[in-house]
């Protein structure tokens, strides 16, 4: 058992976090750069350091112990932890250290998405150093990573108002109904009644909108999707109606292969919406991007 921490020691644990993340000992060496008696020998190290044994390797293959399973969670909390040392205390000094979680629904329009990239970038100009990690997730993923810590702001549409997150609209977007080429209505595209629509198969969102009047959703709802591609996939078949924003329908409107199913009557605007944490929740760096937010998006919902 380790009766004193050492260099070699961390040295050793990363040999071994490469081992299990490859798979076993001979896929690890090209992640290494090393020969397999090499890291045979490392791992055998680290076990007599240890004294147990972390995984079984040989023939019948490479499988973690109990103890080489609760070894693992272990090591990657700690070379968490020296990372972050590393990067504070090669910052010292600096105003704004530590991470931002953004996450995001996908597709966002273009032009909003590079006032994100602006807010980015004034947010960069800062005396900080910042380690960004930004995911794309449905709306209710971002609710519950928000919820949980995992992100510290969320970029979408959310029908939810949570208590503990602060909602702030930032901009907009237009959705109609779409059919496909091969949809029996596409070539009265654009003059299809809403009763002559809800006669037909659609594909819906597996999550509301507040914004969408409900009297509206249609009863052959016969497909369900998290996101815009894979409705777009749906409504492509030629087999199903459905909502798309527009900008991300127009390639494809462009190229015949979708039609607006009748933009005055089968549309609507979804308002996408900045959450955070309630103020007394938020970091320095959070309330920052806040504001590089707010001078790259001239929009009521962010004004200081």
């Amino acid at each position: 058992m380790f009766s004193q921490f050492t260099d070699l020691d961390l040295r050793l644990i990363r040999v071994f976090l490469a081992i299990v993340d490859a798979g076993g000992v001979s896929p690890a060496q090209a992640a290494l750069n090393v020969g397999q008696s090499t890291i045979s020998t490392q791992l055998s190290t680290l076990e007599t350091r240890l004294g147990y044994r972390l995984c079984e390797r040989g023939r019948s293959g490479f499988s973690l112990t109990a103890r080489g399973e609760q070894f693992v969670e272990a090591a990657r909390a700690l070379l968490c932890a020296v990372d972050a040392f590393g990067v504070q205390a090669r910052n010292v000094g600096r105003k704004l250290v530590g991470t931002l979680g953004i996450g995001m629904i996908g597709h966002t329009p273009v032009s909003e998405s590079a006032r994100i990239s602006d807010a980015i970038a004034r947010f960069r100009a800062r005396d900080e150093s910042v380690r960004f990690s930004i995911l794309v997730r449905s709306p209710g993923e971002l609710e519950e990573l928000l919820l949980s810590g995992r992100i510290q702001i969320g970029i979408g549409y959310f029908w939810h108002r949570v208590p503990s997150l602060e909602y702030t609209e930032i901009f907009s977007e237009e959705q109609f109904a779409y059919c496909a080429k091969g949809h029996p209505l596409f070539a009265q595209a654009g003059n299809v009644s809403a009763a002559d629509a809800a006669q037909h198969e659609w594909a819906w969102r597996s999550y509301p909108l507040p914004e969408a009047d409900a009297s509206a959703t249609p009863h052959n709802v016969t497909a369900v999707a998290d996101n815009m591609e894979a409705v777009a996939m749906l409504v492509l078949s030629g087999h199903h109606l459905g909502y798309l924003p527009g900008h991300f329908a127009a390639p494809y409107v462009k190229e015949g292969l979708l039609a607006a199913v009748n933009r005055q009557q089968m549309g609507y605007r979804v308002a996408f919406h900045m959450v955070t944490r309630t103020r007394q929740h938020r970091t320095e760096i959070v309330d920052a991007f806040i504001d590089d937010m707010k001078a790259a998006h001239p929009s009521p919902g962010l004004q200081a």
